[in-house]
């Protein structure tokens, strides 16, 4: 079992006695110790309200006391929380300390680098498709950057998202957020996908989509948009940090943020695609802003730590005293 130690610094012991001077800051920190919650669960337990919940978590994690991250909701996105750190450790050793932000970068759909599509396949805008039906050449129409929604039966789409972070700057999180499922001809809520994504050639996991969904209109669908095509997908979060990978949190492989070679000034390589040898061959439906039930593009988010004048050192140990991660 691995016990994760927060190391401040004389100086900086400061600022989190001052995060911890809140009885209420304090109670929410031994809530989280029971286990991931949510802000309105936070909220309930400790007899707030929602603003006042976030105002706290904030400042917890702006002290890099808590982690939070976006995940699906029953309605939209819900803010999740989590412990950072088991126990506090106070040194009054004077050195250069790392300061931790979240860089996010939003792609459209349209805007990929290399694709290999398979009919059942195409694109489409706000106002009309893109090119032919079927015809994977469409996906080379200069109008493919208006895309809104793409589909195929087999096949992947890779996207390079810029990398601007600074020298001296440690990504120690990846999310990648995208409004996704399977592509059957029409629709068929009953049509398993096994999606997978991959970040500069690394393959981080997979996630098994149950169906492509209709029946219902997708909320942000334009008026043309056929009733019996494709109307929505599943919101989901592929993350690597230092212990492994998951989908929505739930972890799919061992693989950790060491393994995908990121650096600053490197771009950041994602491909989104079923496998050839994929048990579930039913390849996927990718939604932008402008189509399905989430107003959004693709989203890769960069949990960074960047050594600047002051902040918090964050040490991984063993509780048998092992060596520092």
């Amino acid at each position: 079992m691995r016990a994760h130690i927060l190391e401040v610094h004389g100086p900086d012991s400061v600022e989190l006695f001052k995060a911890l001077s809140s009885e209420t800051r304090v109670r929410m920190l031994e809530l989280l110790a029971e286990g991931e919650k949510n802000i309105n669960e936070l909220g309930q337990a400790l007899g707030i309200s929602q603003p006042a919940v976030t105002k706290h978590t904030q400042i917890l994690e702006q002290m890099g006391l808590i982690h939070t991250e976006y995940k699906p909701g029953v309605q939209g996105m819900q803010k999740r929380c989590r412990l950072a750190y088991d126990r506090f450790i106070i040194s009054f050793e004077s050195q250069q300390l790392p300061e931790t932000r979240v860089e996010e970068i939003a792609m459209p759909i349209g805007l990929y680098t290399l694709v290999n599509p398979t009919p059942t396949c195409g694109l489409a805008s706000r106002e009309r498709i893109i090119g032919f039906l079927d015809d994977p050449q469409s996906f080379f129409d200069p109008e493919r950057a208006t895309a809104q929604l793409l589909w195929m039966a087999e096949g992947f789409v890779e996207y390079v998202f810029p990398c601007t972070l600074g020298a001296g700057t440690h990504i120690h999180r990846l999310e990648l957020m995208m409004e996704i499922c399977s592509e059957a001809p029409n629709h068929n809520n009953s049509y398993p996908s096994d999606i997978t994504v991959w970040v500069n050639g690394v393959e981080v996991g997979t996630w098994t989509s149950p169906g492509d969904f209709g029946g219902r209109r997708g909320r942000l669908n334009p008026t043309w948009w056929s009733d019996i095509m494709t109307q929505y997908g599943v919101l989901k979060i592929w993350s690597v940090d230092a212990e492994g990978s998951y989908v929505d949190g739930t972890p799919v492989s061992d693989l950790t943020i060491g393994e995908l070679m990121l650096a600053p000034h490197h771009p950041i390589v994602v491909r989104i695609g079923v496998k050839p040898d994929a048990r579930n061959l039913g390849g996927f439906n990718l939604f932008g802003r402008g189509f399905g039930n989430y107003e959004q593009d693709l989203v890769l988010r960069l949990h960074c730590i960047t050594q600047g004048r002051g902040g918090l050192e964050a040490a991984s140990v063993t509780q048998e005293g092992g060596e520092n991660r």
